[in-house]
């Protein structure tokens, strides 16, 4: 092993990359017990099995000689960064995280973080969404950010309610129908229908 021609830290001009982190100044990272599970998984196994591998590729393309035509070393150092870059973002996420449970809530009416909303619109259509974290918003399966317009117009509302929600189109009327807490264990999809 040619331990020298390891690269041990990353370049400098990947040290000067600012990190995108969508930030809501004053607050914290909320998220939810499976979001934090699932970054520090990710980030566990960034560090303990993906990155050792392409530090083995990149130590045994570095012995092989003239590095600057060798596609393993150069694919090698390329993907460490990429892996490094990774790894200091969940980092970031992790270390400004307010984890949230939506199952130790204690029941309520009143929409806050982790709600599940059941809601109709002036036409009788019926929607459900999620409020949960950045990291965790995923329209296709009804989870919303916590900072996005509809979650923002129905928090600290009650079930019964009704709220505007502006829209390009025009304000939306919104029938506040049932608000649930219900946790998704780690490794879940939440799969709202």
């Amino acid at each position: 092993m040619i331990q020298e021609n390891m690269p041990s830290e990353v370049d400098e001009q990947d040290d000067e990359e600012e990190i995108k982190i969508p930030k809501i100044m004053g607050t914290k990272n909320y998220m939810t017990p499976a979001c934090y599970h699932r970054l520090l998984t990710e980030r566990a196994n960034l560090v303990k099995v993906e990155r050792p591998e392409v530090v083995q590729v990149v130590q045994w393309a570095a012995s092989n000689g003239d590095r600057s035509e060798n596609g393993d070393y150069l694919y090698g150092k390329k993907r460490l960064r990429e892996i490094d870059r990774r790894i200091r973002f969940l980092n970031k996420r992790l270390e400004n995280s307010e984890v949230v449970d939506p199952e130790t809530r204690p029941p309520t009416d009143q929409i806050f973080f982790g709600a599940t909303v059941l809601f109709s619109d002036a036409d009788g259509n019926e929607s459900k969404i999620r409020i949960v974290g950045i990291d965790e918003a995923d329209a296709s399966v009804g989870d919303v950010s916590w900072i996005s317009p509809i979650a923002r117009v129905f928090l600290k509302h009650y079930e019964g309610d009704t709220v505007s929600l502006p829209t390009p189109k025009g304000v939306k009327t919104l029938d506040i129908l049932e608000v649930t807490y219900v946790g998704v264990p780690p490794g879940k999809p939440h799969g709202l229908a």
